[in-house]
Protein backbone atom coordinates (compact mmCIF):
# COMPACT_ATOMS: atom_id res chain seq x y z
CA UNK A 1 0.00 0.00 0.00
CA UNK A 2 1.59 2.98 -0.75
CA UNK A 3 1.58 6.82 1.62
CA UNK A 4 -0.79 8.25 -0.88
CA UNK A 5 -3.60 5.53 -0.11
CA UNK A 6 -2.70 5.97 4.32
CA UNK A 7 -2.55 10.13 3.96
CA UNK A 8 -6.61 10.30 2.89
CA UNK A 9 -7.72 8.71 5.75
CA UNK A 10 -4.73 10.17 8.27
CA UNK A 11 -6.07 13.43 6.80
CA UNK A 12 -9.42 12.83 7.99
CA UNK A 13 -8.50 11.52 11.12
CA UNK A 14 -6.14 14.90 11.67
CA UNK A 15 -9.12 17.07 10.70
CA UNK A 16 -11.16 15.41 13.41
CA UNK A 17 -8.51 16.00 15.68
CA UNK A 18 -8.76 19.39 14.70
CA UNK A 19 -5.18 19.50 13.52
CA UNK A 20 -4.60 21.78 10.28
CA UNK A 21 -3.63 19.34 7.56
CA UNK A 22 -0.39 21.19 5.60
CA UNK A 23 -0.47 22.63 2.22
CA UNK A 24 2.01 20.88 -0.14
CA UNK A 25 1.89 23.70 -2.51
CA UNK A 26 2.68 25.92 0.26
CA UNK A 27 5.31 24.11 1.80
CA UNK A 28 6.72 23.86 -1.77
CA UNK A 29 6.93 27.89 -1.87
CA UNK A 30 7.99 28.00 1.32
CA UNK A 31 10.99 25.57 1.51
CA UNK A 32 11.68 24.76 -1.66
CA UNK A 33 11.20 27.32 -4.44
CA UNK A 34 13.92 29.02 -3.92
CA UNK A 35 16.71 26.69 -4.96
CA UNK A 36 13.90 24.80 -7.23
CA UNK A 37 11.91 27.55 -9.27
CA UNK A 38 8.34 28.02 -8.46
CA UNK A 39 7.73 25.75 -10.83
CA UNK A 40 10.08 22.70 -9.21
CA UNK A 41 11.77 22.43 -12.61
CA UNK A 42 15.50 23.22 -10.97
CA UNK A 43 15.45 27.08 -11.47
CA UNK A 44 15.24 28.87 -8.34
CA UNK A 45 16.44 32.78 -7.63
CA UNK A 46 18.69 31.53 -4.60
CA UNK A 47 20.74 28.52 -6.73
CA UNK A 48 20.36 30.72 -10.19
CA UNK A 49 23.74 32.34 -10.60
CA UNK A 50 25.67 30.10 -8.00
CA UNK A 51 26.60 27.72 -10.42
CA UNK A 52 24.61 24.89 -8.28
CA UNK A 53 22.78 22.61 -10.17
CA UNK A 54 19.10 21.59 -8.46
CA UNK A 55 17.35 18.30 -10.41
CA UNK A 56 13.88 19.31 -12.32
CA UNK A 57 11.20 17.75 -9.57
CA UNK A 58 8.47 17.38 -12.51
CA UNK A 59 10.43 14.59 -13.70
CA UNK A 60 11.31 11.88 -10.79
CA UNK A 61 8.43 9.54 -11.81
CA UNK A 62 10.12 9.35 -15.34
CA UNK A 63 13.22 9.13 -14.10
CA UNK A 64 12.31 6.37 -11.96
CA UNK A 65 10.61 4.39 -14.73
CA UNK A 66 7.20 5.91 -14.24
CA UNK A 67 6.96 5.16 -10.64
CA UNK A 68 7.02 8.41 -8.36
CA UNK A 69 9.31 7.39 -6.24
CA UNK A 70 7.61 8.65 -2.61
CA UNK A 71 10.11 6.72 0.32
CA UNK A 72 13.00 8.28 -1.33
CA UNK A 73 11.63 11.87 -2.33
CA UNK A 74 10.13 12.33 2.04
CA UNK A 75 13.87 10.29 2.72
CA UNK A 76 15.89 13.27 0.73
CA UNK A 77 13.70 15.79 1.70
CA UNK A 78 14.04 15.19 5.62
CA UNK A 79 17.90 14.25 5.29
CA UNK A 80 17.78 10.44 6.43
CA UNK A 81 18.61 8.82 3.26
CA UNK A 82 21.42 10.89 1.38
CA UNK A 83 24.28 9.25 -1.01
CA UNK A 84 27.57 10.43 -1.32
CA UNK A 85 26.53 11.76 -4.16
CA UNK A 86 24.34 14.50 -2.68
CA UNK A 87 24.80 18.56 -2.24
CA UNK A 88 25.19 19.48 0.81
CA UNK A 89 23.24 22.79 -0.29
CA UNK A 90 20.35 21.20 0.53
CA UNK A 91 19.45 21.32 3.80
CA UNK A 92 17.82 18.16 6.28
CA UNK A 93 14.62 19.35 7.07
CA UNK A 94 14.18 16.73 9.49
CA UNK A 95 16.98 18.25 11.30
CA UNK A 96 14.15 21.05 12.25
CA UNK A 97 10.78 20.90 13.55
CA UNK A 98 8.44 19.95 10.69
CA UNK A 99 5.56 20.09 12.98
CA UNK A 100 2.70 17.24 13.62
CA UNK A 101 2.76 14.00 12.57
CA UNK A 102 0.90 10.66 12.05
CA UNK A 103 1.78 7.09 12.21
CA UNK A 104 2.32 5.65 8.79
CA UNK A 105 2.15 1.63 9.01
CA UNK A 106 4.01 -0.23 6.36
CA UNK A 107 4.71 -3.99 6.88
CA UNK A 108 3.71 -4.09 10.41
CA UNK A 109 5.81 -1.11 11.18
CA UNK A 110 4.61 2.24 12.43
CA UNK A 111 6.70 5.74 11.45
CA UNK A 112 5.72 8.91 12.51
CA UNK A 113 5.82 10.98 9.25
CA UNK A 114 5.07 14.81 9.23
CA UNK A 115 2.07 15.73 8.03
CA UNK A 116 3.51 18.43 6.29
CA UNK A 117 6.30 15.98 4.50
CA UNK A 118 3.56 14.07 3.10
CA UNK A 119 1.54 17.13 2.30
CA UNK A 120 4.31 18.04 0.90
CA UNK A 121 5.32 14.68 -1.16
CA UNK A 122 2.11 14.47 -2.13
CA UNK A 123 2.41 17.63 -4.10
CA UNK A 124 5.68 17.11 -5.94
CA UNK A 125 3.76 13.82 -7.13
CA UNK A 126 1.15 15.96 -8.27
CA UNK A 127 3.38 18.29 -10.56
CA UNK A 128 4.86 15.30 -12.35
CA UNK A 129 5.36 15.70 -15.95
CA UNK A 130 5.16 12.71 -18.31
Amino acid sequence: MTYRALLFPLILAACSLETEVPDGRAAFAANCAGCHGADAMGRGTITRDTGIITPDLTTLAKRNGGTFPRTYVMATIDGLDRGAHFSNAMPEFGAGDLGEAVIVEMDGLGTPVPLVLLALTDYLESIQQD
